[in-house]
């Protein structure tokens, strides 16, 4: 059973009834799913993030946009308007199927794996997580990388405490550590 169709057949009843909400419009969603990733090294070399746009777009099933610098920082040799990562934001179908892959198949290939922490939520109910290979999505080939890249995952909901939020990702499978 799909993601999305299992939100709606069980999860959503399961926390109308947990939170104790009364109209099926307060149950939290998932909104929108963000993957960025911050290249540093794209000032100096172009060919870094041709291979992280490549990355994103193979994970995602979507195009990527190139973040670019707001400001000039010398120290950091960064110009303004130069490229510095970029972001993919899913919505829909393509966000559950990418949730999906990311709870069931990347998740548990992490080497030492117990869990993702309860505490990296925002205060709004959304949650941030940090990858650090990006070869823990079957997508990517081990062979076709150049190096090791890491990425952030935000997931967006509409649940209005990190309570609701924390619930409604418990139930579509996120491994929370027990701590």
């Amino acid at each position: 059973m799909s993601l999305k169709k299992r939100y709606r057949e069980t999860i959503q009843p399961k926390l109308l009834k947990d939170l104790s909400l009364t109209n099926i419009h307060q149950v939290p969603k998932v909104v929108k799913v963000t993957v960025n990733r911050g290249l540093g090294e794209a000032a100096s070399n172009a060919k870094s993030l041709e291979a992280s746009i490549n990355e994103l777009a193979t994970i995602t099933g979507q195009k990527v946009v190139v973040t670019r610098a707001k400001k000039a920082i010398a120290g950091f040799k960064i110009r303004q308007g130069m490229p510095i990562g970029c972001a993919v934001t899913l919505r829909g179908a393509r966000m559950y199927a990418f949730l999906e892959r990311l709870i069931n198949l990347a998740l548990p290939r992490i080497r030492d794996f117990r869990g993702v922490s309860p505490k990296s939520f925002d205060g709004r109910g959304n949650y941030t997580l940090g990858v650090r290979e990006q070869i823990i999505f079957p997508e990517i080939s081990f062979d076709k990388i150049d190096s090791i890249r890491g990425m952030d995952i935000t997931i967006v909901t509409s649940a209005r405490s990190d309570e609701e939020g924390r619930a409604l990702l418990r139930e579509m499978g996120m491994p929370f550590r027990n701590n």
